[in-house]
């Protein structure tokens, strides 16, 4: 086995392990004062009636699933961006899907569907996406379209969005509806349920799915798109597995935990180099470092401080935020 391969397959493996014992510290983690050997017990051997079984069960267990398909989501979105758009600093949110997302999800707050029905709000987020590649497609899935197009219609999409929050904010006559928008939009994998892993689950896989099978194209890609194209690769075809895939992966990611952001940035910084920089290979592992990048998050917002609802999308954007200001440094020092 070439090197190259053994370091890839050594660095998957380190990921899943790390995931594996994140998520096992998340189901562990919690304000029940549980030790982790009961609470693993009580997961696997209790009945359904004891207090132990159901708090692990239907509390822990979806907050932890959440966050292992949100990160990877997030983490796998944003790769596959920065390797389609070939710039290290673009984003999952940047064809304007999460804040489509979003925009769903408030009016279903300010409305009252989600009052209504148990899953109002992240069917209500889950159309909001859905609309925003449609749009998408509109605008820069033309033959014509290209990856300039893409950005400047994410862009707008983005900024249309965001005007009809703060539009509903302005407006909106119930103070409570307005402080749950602003609490939701903060982002969190807390009091999540079983319904909301099942509703996220099959976008999860069609996304995953869509994504890792351009990773032949993007590395062509990276030669430029006229060398892509004379090597066989159908540009518009893999546009629009991108446009789809990341649409559902941070859609559905939005839908089920508000707007987490940074996540789709960082993560793959971390793992270029150590994939050799072909997004082929950086695709799966961000997808594992998104997953565990979010556990970890998930496991600090509940330690940092325990007897407040610290917002998991608050601690992501306090720790990406300086990171992102560094990257844009780093990249003007290495300018000639």
């Amino acid at each position: 086995m070439p090197p190259g391969d053994r370091k890839r397959i050594a660095l998957l493996a380190g990921l899943a392990a790390l995931v594996a014992a994140l998520f096992l510290v998340s189901l562990a983690t919690g304000p029940g004062g549980f030790a982790p050997g009961e609470s693993w017990s009580a997961l696997l051997r209790g009945e359904n009636g004891d207090l132990m079984a159901m708090v692990m069960r239907e509390i822990r267990l979806p907050r932890a699933i959440l966050g292992v398909l949100v990160g990877a989501s997030l983490g796998l979105a944003g790769a596959a961006m920065q390797g389609f758009l070939r710039n290290p600093l673009a984003e999952p949110g940047l064809i304007g899907t999460s804040g489509a997302a979003a925009l769903g999800a408030v009016l279903a707050i300010q409305t009252g569907l989600a009052a209504a029905l148990p899953m109002g709000l992240p069917l209500a987020a889950l159309a909001g996406a859905l609309g925003s590649v449609l749009l998408i497609l509109m605008l820069a899935g033309g033959r014509g379209g290209g990856s300039l197009h893409l950005i400047l219609a994410g862009i707008a999409i983005s900024a249309l969005a965001g005007a009809l929050v703060s539009l509903v904010l302005n407006l909106s006559p119930n103070p409570f509806a307005v402080s749950e928008i602003v609490f939701w939009m903060m982002g969190s994998l807390a009091d999540r349920s079983m319904l909301h892993v099942w509703t996220m689950l099959p976008f999860f896989g069609i996304g995953t799915a869509l994504i890792l099978s351009t990773g032949r194209g993007l590395n062509a890609l990276t030669l430029g798109e006229d060398a892509a194209a004379s090597l066989g690769i159908p540009l518009r075809r893999l546009r629009l597995m991108l446009v789809v895939g990341t649409t559902m992966l941070v859609g559905s990611a939005t839908a089920v935990a508000g707007a987490i952001g940074f996540v789709g940035l960082v993560v793959p910084h971390l793992l270029r180099r150590a994939c050799g920089g072909e997004p082929a290979r950086l695709l799966p592992a961000s997808a594992l470092g998104g997953a565990a990048m979010l556990l970890a998050a998930d496991i600090a917002v509940r330690l940092i401080v325990p007897e407040r609802d610290l917002k998991l999308g608050v601690l992501t954007a306090l720790i990406g935020a300086p990171f992102f200001l560094h990257l844009i440094w780093r990249s003007q020092r290495d300018d000639p």
